[in-house]
């Protein structure tokens, strides 16, 4: 079957041009005029964006999934625009062993987007590391988080970097330099370095000189340690919300070229938890990261050419992910179709997630999600989900 979108608007060079695409057997066949298709839907000038990556995310399956899961997550990513995501080991069991990610990779077969894997690490499998195949990246926790997965070994640390191609951090603060300081003293093969959730001001002036990637998150951007007060448990994060002038720095970094992708950390966990006395760290964020980003264009915080490149076309280059990040021909179709001037207001009623709430609840933002197709099968449509198939990522 094809698919035939007339009457689109796409970024070429920077610069919004009118465009037809035609999508057959999940592959963007042809940019321009075309004679028929089995299926043509009019786009009406709307902006036509390649589908987003969201290159950190927490499922939660298997393990915790009362929180969230492939089926409610995957549902989420459609609605916010995402048709790939990369998901992260904290779960139960971690992801430190091969047995553990196949056993995944299992579980996630019902999701409706694409996804991919990180592998985790621990103090005894760097053997595991080694028998891993198809894998975003090998995560190391530095400091405290979700899970008991924090290693700061510099052993450990050092034979990571050796023998991962490439190893993302949570680190905060005097850590990003440790890492750095490790990495340019034993690096090994061009390994690379992936910095995740970058939030303060001290980080991006530690990595501003260096080669590593570096990652911010939505909930640093447009939230501070001032939203505390009034979000109490469901601003429990981690890095913690930080000052203004952290959140300054990244907007900095963004427009600088420092910050290389903007992806969730979509955390989700139950209203209960996040209202009890030890709240647990993390909020939701993938349905709400694109429109919070559109908005944030319509009063020229960033531009589109910044989402696209930040959202889409560096995250498939980083994790390499062939066929991804662009519309191009010979490109899978997965695709999002925005109305940059359309009002989405986000509700804790409204939320996809398993976990019911939004830290933006309330919160009405200029730009829509109108469309999302998953290898060329529309996955979401003006508020209505229909069945679509996600596809492991291969990684290159």
């Amino acid at each position: 079957m094809t698919l035939g979108l007339t009457n689109c608007r796409i970024l070429n060079k920077g610069k919004l041009v009118s465009a037809d695409v035609l999508i057959e057997e999940g592959k963007i066949k042809k940019i321009g005029t075309f004679s028929a298709a089995d299926r043509v839907i009019d786009c009406k000038n709307s902006i036509l964006l390649p589908g987003l990556i969201d290159s950190h995310v927490h499922m939660r399956e298997p393990g915790f999934d009362y929180k969230e899961g492939f089926v409610t997550g995957s549902n989420a990513a459609l609605k916010g625009g995402v048709t790939t995501f990369l998901d992260m080991p904290n779960t139960k069991p971690p992801t430190v062993t091969v047995a553990a990610l196949e056993e995944k990779r299992i579980l996630a077969k019902k999701c409706a987007v694409n996804y991919g894997f990180y592998f985790g690490t621990s103090v005894t499998n760097i053997e595991e590391i080694k028998k891993a195949k198809n894998i975003a990246a090998v995560k190391m926790y530095l400091n405290e988080t979700t899970g008991n997965m924090k290693t700061d070994n510099v052993d450990v640390l050092k034979a990571v970097i050796n023998y991962s191609r490439l190893t993302a951090f949570h680190a905060e603060g005097k850590t990003v330099q440790t890492v750095l300081d490790v990495y340019h003293k034993y690096r090994h093969n061009g390994n690379k370095l992936y910095f995740c959730h970058i939030a303060r001001k001290i980080e991006i002036d530690a990595l501003k000189k260096s080669d590593a990637y570096v990652e911010v998150a939505p909930h640093h951007l447009f939230l501070t340690e001032n939203d505390v007060k009034r979000l109490k448990g469901f601003g429990s994060m981690k890095p913690p919300l930080a000052k203004k002038s952290d959140q300054a720095a990244l907007w900095d970094g963004i427009k600088r070229g420092i910050v290389d992708t903007i992806a969730t950390d979509h955390a989700p966990h139950t209203i209960e938890e996040k209202k009890s006395s030890v709240p647990p760290y993390g909020v939701p964020g993938i349905e709400t990261m694109l429109p919070l980003l559109l908005d944030a264009a319509h009063t020229q915080k960033l531009t589109l050419t910044d989402i696209q490149r930040l959202c889409c076309e560096n995250p498939a280059q980083i994790f390499r992910m062939k066929g991804k990040g662009h519309i191009a021909v010979g490109y899978d179709a997965d695709l999002t179709l925005i109305d940059p001037k359309k009002k989405t207001r986000i509700s804790n009623e409204t939320i996809v997630s398993k976990c019911g709430w939004s830290p933006w609840h309330g919160k009405v933002l200029k730009g829509s999600v109108e469309m999302t197709i998953v290898n060329g099968m529309i996955g979401y449509k003006e508020g209505q989900f229909f069945k679509t198939q996600g596809r492991e990522v291969m990684f290159e």
